[in-house]
């Protein structure tokens, strides 16, 4: 049986989201530009997102999102954070009975500080909810490199199905019924990201990042686990796989930004030479209000979101993060439950 899918978003990321699904489901992206729908009908590309990468030739694109989502048995959502609500409103009145949607969304709402998923259950509440989620970057994906994913879904069922629905030869996706933490996960690492990358900018060398990227995943764990994601998502593909991948790869958009923070340069410049949304700068602030209700340090979020607002620069955020006083590691009781711990348990005893 068929599963008709409708891809909501042109960008890099929902473009190949939709490529991949393309393989295994007759797929139609909506796009909000004519040029670039019709470049995916007429040439299989997105000379705007993806210039030189070939899409699957089966794709269809259009700029009607009543006639894109009329017949899906699947909609996958691909729109930033901040247009995800009005979007999803417009997508609402055409969805057929059941159909889960899926976000690829990995930011929270502004002013409300929801998760995409709690947005579609607002919106559409019949409709089973969900993410894709895990360390994806659109350009090595098309270039044909292996990669690999997590379909976040509270129902296993729905779940499994979505599961063949992504998956080709080098795209593996594996399930999750942790929605939250899922969704946690691929949010909270972009404002490490920004932090990662200002160290970059500022010259420092592979410890200084690697620091930053451990303690970022500490800080993602507490607040996680607090808003009521498992400690053991954030140590796999959601969590830790996403983290790395965004802090490291120059094709990072939140990496990017933080990378020129750290150089000195100003944010409104930044973000005005960028043709997509880095989540992380929008992000920073709902995550420190977040950390702020559940009791939760986040230091280096904190310093992010300082230098975003512009009331510190990198250089400055830096040497306040390595002037706190030192604790042990691990720091919290949510170890004794992580994945992590099982290993090591497992290991110990298996060398008596």
């Amino acid at each position: 049986m068929s599963n008709r899918v409708a891809v909501i978003g042109g960008g890099s990321w929902g473009t190949t989201v939709a490529h991949l699904a393309a393989h295994n489901e007759p797929t139609v992206l909506w796009c909000r530009d004519p040029k670039t729908a019709a470049a995916v009908n007429e040439h299989h590309a997105n000379p705007r997102y993806l210039a030189g990468f070939d899409l699957h030739p089966g794709l269809r694109a259009t700029t009607d999102l009543q006639q894109a989502v009329a017949e899906a048995e699947v909609v996958v959502m691909g729109v930033p954070s901040s247009v995800f609500r009005p979007v999803m409103e417009k997508v609402a009145p055409h969805l057929r009975p059941w159909v889960p949607v899926v976000s690829l969304t990995k930011g929270l709402e502004q002013g409300t500080r929801r998760r995409m998923t709690e947005i579609v259950n607002q919106v559409a509440p019949a409709h089973p909810a969900g993410a894709l989620t895990g360390p994806n970057l659109a350009k090595e994906i098309l270039a044909g490199h292996a990669a690999t994913s997590v379909i976040a879904m509270a129902d296993d069922t729905v779940a499994a199905a979505l599961q063949g629905v992504f998956t080709t030869d080098l795209f593996r996706v594996y399930t999750n019924d942790d929605v939250v933490g899922c969704e946690l996960g691929g949010t909270l690492k972009n404002v490490i990201a920004l932090a990662s990358g200002m160290v970059d900018g500022l010259g420092a060398g592979d410890n200084t990042r690697a620091a930053v990227i451990t303690r970022g995943l500490a800080e993602m764990g507490r607040l996680g686990t607090a808003m009521g994601g498992r400690a053991d998502t954030f140590a796999g593909l959601a969590g830790m796989g996403d983290l790395l991948a965004t802090c490291m790869s120059p094709q990072s958009r939140n990496r990017h930004v933080g990378e020129q923070l750290g150089r000195g340069r100003k944010l409104k410049e930044v973000l005005a030479g960028m043709d997509q949304v880095a989540e992380g700068v929008f992000t920073a602030g709902v995550v420190v209000e977040l950390a702020a209700e559940h009791s939760v340090e986040m230091p280096i979020s904190a310093e992010v979101f300082a230098v975003v607002k512009g009331t510190r620069t990198a250089a400055r955020a830096t040497r306040v993060l390595m002037g706190r006083q030192a604790r042990p590691e691990p720091e919290d009781n949510n170890f004794k439950n992580s994945r992590l711990r099982r290993i090591w348990r497992f290991v110990t005893r298996a060398s008596r």
